[in-house]
């Protein structure tokens, strides 16, 4: 079954309190935190007012993209239960998760069954390990097909251009699952009204 959802790229305050006070409020909640690429790259002085907030059950995730030395001490005391890596190696990996107490998301952008593979190399050292696109800042789908030689005992979450849709196909999937483009408006502001449509889904009641 599907273990929950993760609503990402979140960067203002009136769907953030919508979605913590929400019926059914999601797993986990992602803020991008260094990568300014990205039209959902939260400013510091911002994520400190987002993540001063009563999360209740809600996981807080700052995104991060082969975070220096410098940008992990500046967020290290905002309130986060995960750092969620991009491009970074497994050595690097654990010495973040030791060295900051933190819990890891993994993600690993995948092309093809060689990019999945990467995800024994970070047994033992992740928390969640993150099957994503290659999109970054854009959400591009991949085969999840690729994913089935992945064994249970890894704790997954998939992300890449999944629709609302889509998440019936996932329904026997020991499996978190990541949204963010497909919880927008046209104009790449995310929207409540698909916000709801998602946590309300029965798959998970």
């Amino acid at each position: 079954m599907i273990k929950g959802f993760k609503i990402c790229g979140i960067s203002d305050l009136e769907t953030l309190n919508y979605i913590l006070n929400h019926k059914y409020p999601p797993k986990f909640i992602g803020f991008i935190s260094n990568y300014r690429k990205s039209k959902r790259f939260v400013e510091y002085e911002k994520l400190k007012i987002l993540t001063n907030v009563e999360k209740k059950n809600t996981n807080f995730v700052s995104v991060l993209v082969n975070p220096d030395d410098e940008t992990l001490e500046k967020i290290k005391k905002l309130n986060f239960d995960y750092y969620q890596l991009y491009d970074v190696d497994p050595d690097r990996t654990k010495e973040i998760k030791e060295k900051f107490k933190i819990n890891i998301i993994t993600a690993l952008t995948i092309q093809n069954q060689r990019d999945v593979d990467k995800y024994k190399d970070y047994i033992g050292i992740t928390d969640i390990t993150l099957f994503d696109g290659k999109g970054y800042e854009k959400s591009i789908g991949f085969n999840h097909q690729l994913l089935n030689s992945v064994p249970n005992y890894v704790n997954k979450m998939i992300a890449g251009n999944i629709k609302i849709e889509d998440i019936a196909n996932f329904e026997n999937k020991n499996i978190f699952i990541d949204l963010s483009g497909a919880l927008e408006d046209g104009l790449g502001k995310k929207d409540v009204k698909k916000i709801n449509k998602l946590l309300n889904l029965t798959i998970l009641k």
